[in-house]
């Protein structure tokens, strides 16, 4: 029978060290070393062997991006970054994912012991979740070309349904697979994409421009009223669900809301999903990536119930596979495939046959 999961505890400061260290510890976690900056961090995971690794951003000596590198060079452990919340923090978070960290997990201010103690379900859960991430063996199947992929179509006979419409739903895990599937999706397509993205305020117009420039769609942060066309994405706003408001002539509005969190989250899927559902009438697609909890599921199923087409990704690509895999179990998925596929599958979802 397997253990408590194993974690090592990185953090310039003490205190901060000692609240998540007993934190974890009341959440029947097995706190195996502590380290106060990225070289004792890189050290204590060659020697513990753990299964996670909570990670501060900003220490002295090596910071957390340098020892989250190291770590997967060296001993390949799921990292999970505790990050400040200011936008420098949220450049240094993305830069941390993208050098191989699973996850973030915004560290809170003011009475930073108060805050820790509000949310230490949520960090013991989320620290349990990314201890069970591959990291550094999986070996990936080779992509298939996606039809029209880059923004250039490969095949001169490509047609779209008119106005597609595709709302994406993610959470632990998602934002490398969010940017994944944007910038394999052609501009051709002229799809109007949602994206909702489990993610605190002050990231996520961070991480819309991270997809903006990765991908061929002009992607941006959802502001209340906004409204997007073919070829247009919203991100939407932390802390705010993002409702689709109405649907004319191909182009959406959505609208801003603080009502009370769904599934324990805000933005919740859910939301964009039924009001996509509801309001749009043209050919719409949900999909749900790798994220923890049961987010999505209803939505997915409000989408299947208007017509739309629904895909979940698979077990093995996803970092968290709890979303994805309720929104299976709804009955509703049409499509269960590997990151690789998904942009694929969406393309064939609104793909249309060319007659000669």
């Amino acid at each position: 029978m397997a253990g408590p999961t194993r974690a090592v505890v990185a953090d310039d400061s003490h205190f901060m060290r000692s609240v998540i260290s007993d934190i974890l510890a009341e959440g029947g976690i097995d706190v195996v070393a502590q380290a106060k900056n990225g070289r004792e961090a890189v050290d204590a995971v060659v020697e513990h062997e753990p299964d996670v690794v909570t990670m501060d951003v900003e220490m002295p000596e090596m910071n957390g991006i340098e020892a989250t590198e190291r770590i997967m060079a060296e001993r390949p452990t799921p990292v999970l970054m505790l990050s400040a919340h200011t936008d420098e923090n949220a450049d240094v978070t993305f830069e941390a994912l993208d050098k191989g960290a699973v996850d973030f997990f915004t560290k809170p201010g003011g009475e930073v012991s108060m805050e820790m103690s509000r949310l230490k379900d949520q960090l013991v859960d989320i620290v349990v979740s990314v201890a069970s991430v591959e990291v550094g063996g999986r070996t990936r199947r080779p992509r298939r070309p996606t039809q029209g992929g880059g923004g250039a179509s490969t095949v001169e006979s490509a047609s779209y349904a008119t106005n597609p419409t595709l709302v994406i739903g993610s959470s632990t895990g998602g934002p490398k697979m969010v940017e994944q599937v944007l910038s394999d999706l052609p501009s051709s397509a002229d799809l109007r994409i949602l994206v909702v993205q489990h993610m605190p305020e002050g990231f996520t117009g961070r991480f819309a421009e991270r997809i903006d420039a990765r991908s061929g769609y002009d992607v941006r942060e959802a502001t209340d009223g906004a409204r997007i066309g073919g070829g247009e994405a919203l991100v939407a706003a932390g802390d705010y669900h993002m409702e689709i408001k109405n649907y004319r002539n191909g182009r959406l509005r959505v609208k801003l809301t603080q009502d009370e969190p769904v599934n324990s989250v805000r933005p919740a899927v859910d939301v964009t999903m039924e009001t996509a559902a509801d309001v749009i009438d043209d050919t719409l697609v949900g999909v749900i990536l790798t994220g923890m909890g049961e987010d999505g599921a209803d939505g997915i199923r409000r989408i299947k119930a208007a017509g739309g087409r629904t895909i979940a990704q698979d077990e093995a690509t996803s970092a968290v596979y709890g979303m994805p895999k309720r929104a299976v179990e709804t009955g509703c998925v049409d499509s269960v495939l590997p990151i690789d596929d998904i942009a694929s599958g969406i393309l064939d979802t609104i793909r249309t046959e060319v007659t000669s």
